[in-house]
């Protein structure tokens, strides 16, 4: 069975820095899958932040471009979201996911994800 388990959440003022992991256990992305952040704040539906895909290909949010690094350590199966600058904006559930989006202009679309982690709390003040 694939397990996704976040952690890393908290709170934080705007303009600090928070670094999520995310440790995926059954699954190993190839080349053509992805591993993905996303985020949803209340009232609001779930959005993409950044994914990685498993030839080394990454993409991002525009939200979140130049402030948010995903990176994937390979070995251990753990993707990391380091979000610097945080804005009262990025406040929200982080979910991690795994698939296989037909594309990577796909990859921030939370239908094309098949696993989902359980989601850690990200609160910016």
């Amino acid at each position: 069975d694939v397990q996704l388990v976040e952690s890393g959440g908290g709170s934080v003022q705007a303009g600090g820095s928070l670094r999520l992991s995310c440790a995926a256990s059954g699954y190993t992305p190839n080349s053509g899958a992805c591993m993905g952040w996303f985020r949803q704040a209340p009232g609001k539906e779930r959005e993409g932040v950044a994914a990685f895909r498993g030839d080394g290909k990454t993409t991002y949010a525009a939200s979140v471009k130049g402030r948010f690094t995903v990176s994937l350590d390979q070995v251990n199966n753990i993707l990391d979201l380091q979000m610097n600058n945080l804005k009262p904006e990025d406040t929200g559930v982080y979910y991690c996911a795994a698939g296989h989006p037909s594309s990577l202009y796909r990859a921030l679309s939370p239908s094309d994800y098949t696993y989902w982690g359980q989601g850690t709390q990200v609160t910016v003040s």
